[in-house]
């Protein structure tokens, strides 16, 4: 069937510029896409297009046309650098040695003695973390201005999930518990509602993680206006942690060096935990269904090491020298 003219030129009008758009060179019919001579290591490939004789386009579809266009300026993005680089500049290392008090949960221990006094303690080794102070800054100032302070020093790991994580830095009172108490002068943390923040994964063991979503602290110290959370986690591994992503704000690692970092926070993962019977879950989940409060008292003791396991020293190592690398240790 003969097109009428004026049919042959609301095509040419609408169809054939647009297709012809797509190149370049007006001279090339092939290339639809130049790679930039700036960027060698993401260059794109050029996306090559059917040879169509021109007057072939008038008696084309225009969903092919349409769906051509499209497929001819789809580019390949999982080779394209982010627009905004992360920077994990290791700022400040802080040191943790981890040890084990028997005695704990011995009758005779005397009333209100602290964990850092334990008399009996079996030291489990030294973690030193690198912390990403440039990309946290607040985040890292309150961790590093906690550890020189007795604050974390006598804190109890009060939580371990074998394969996944262990959290530190429960807020309270009793610090014979191993409970925290934050230092005066602490920076309020406006990174913890940062969307920026929340980048980092937990992709590997020995992730530092400030507690969010994991946080135990009861809610009448969270609501308290003077809070301030300290409490952390460290991923143990074997694998990545995606549940954790997007609920805690990962601000550092755990470097390796003359101290055998990883295999204290392996020897941490491996200390069996308190599991409760199926039927103890059923009742529990049952009683915070209809609201008894008593349901969350007992549900933190669940998954707590069997071993008292606590940092016995905290504090600070300098950087000479701050890089993208973890640096050489003491």
């Amino acid at each position: 069937m003969a097109l009428s003219s004026s049919s042959i030129r609301a095509a040419s009008s609408t169809v054939y510029p647009a297709y012809l758009g797509l190149h370049q060179n007006p001279k090339s019919h092939h290339a639809s896409f130049h790679p930039s001579k700036t960027n060698h290591a993401n260059t794109y490939k050029c996306v090559e297009s059917p040879k169509i004789a021109r007057r072939s386009l008038f008696f084309l579809p225009a969903s092919f046309l349409l769906l051509h266009t499209s497929s001819s300026l789809a580019v390949d993005d999982t080779n394209t650098p982010s627009t905004l680089a992360i920077d994990t500049t290791i700022t400040d290392r802080i040191f943790m040695d981890f040890s084990v008090c028997p005695s704990y949960f011995r009758s005779d221990r005397p009333l209100g003695a602290e964990l850092s006094s334990c008399p009996d303690s079996e030291p489990l080794g030294r973690v030193v973390f690198g912390l990403y102070g440039r990309l946290l800054p607040i985040t890292a100032a309150n961790f590093k201005a906690t550890c020189p302070t007795a604050a974390y020093r006598g804190t109890l790991v009060h939580k371990l999930l074998q394969g996944q994580f262990f959290s530190a830095g429960r807020q309270g009172s009793r610090h014979d518990k191993g409970e925290v108490q934050p230092p005066s002068g602490l920076i309020r943390n406006s990174e913890t509602v940062n969307p920026k923040a929340f980048k980092l994964r937990h992709a590997r063991p020995g992730t530092l993680s400030l507690c969010l979503g994991q946080n135990d602290d009861d809610d009448d110290i969270k609501l308290n206006p003077n809070y301030h959370n300290v409490e952390f986690l460290v991923t143990t591994g074997p694998g990545p942690c995606p549940e954790l992503d997007g609920q805690n704000i990962v601000f550092g690692t755990v470097l390796e060096g003359c101290y055998p970092g990883m295999d204290v926070i392996t020897s941490i993962a491996t200390i069996p935990t308190y599991k409760p019977a199926e039927r103890i879950r059923f009742f529990n989940d049952f009683a915070q269904l209809i609201g008894d409060e008593r349901a969350q008292t007992a549900r933190a003791l669940w998954d707590r090491p069997l071993k008292t396991v606590y940092i016995s020293d905290c504090g600070e190592l300098k950087v000479t020298k701050q890089s993208l690398s973890p640096p050489s240790l003491p």
